[in-house]
């Protein structure tokens, strides 16, 4: 059996590794020895600053990507629009018109039809 030894800890500092360890691990041996070597390992101590959290990093990040998406909408409304109707309308064409050719104009003198006439019989007979 493993021999124990006893260490001297503020009450509200071995409150919060009781609570701790009993969340994460079997026993508080296990705890203890687990952080030990977390920081033997990534050779950092415990008293310097990992770096921004969580949500600073996705605070950053959701500015900058708001940042792009309005850079992207400018640059749709004052380069890619314009520019693609210009394309556009560079590629659209109209066909010419189809004129009629000009041919020497042939006067045929027609009779106007006549709506009433006068009885070919002098007899009023019909």
């Amino acid at each position: 059996m493993d021999s124990f030894i006893g260490i001297r800890f503020k009450k509200e500092t071995a409150k919060r590794f009781q609570q701790f360890s009993r969340t994460h691990f079997k026993s508080h041996t296990e705890a203890m020895a687990t952080m030990l070597d977390f920081f033997f390992y990534n050779e950092i101590s415990p008293r310097e600053k990992l770096g921004p959290t969580g949500r600073t990093i996705e605070a950053n990040l959701k500015k900058r990507i708001n940042a792009v998406i309005a850079i992207m909408r400018d640059m749709e409304k004052t380069q890619t629009k314009p520019t693609a109707a210009m394309i556009e309308s560079l590629f659209q064409s109209e066909e010419p018109k189809k004129k009629p050719l000009i041919l020497e104009k042939k006067f045929v003198e027609e009779k106007p039809k006549v709506k009433f006439q006068e009885k070919q019989n002098h007899n009023n007979e019909l």
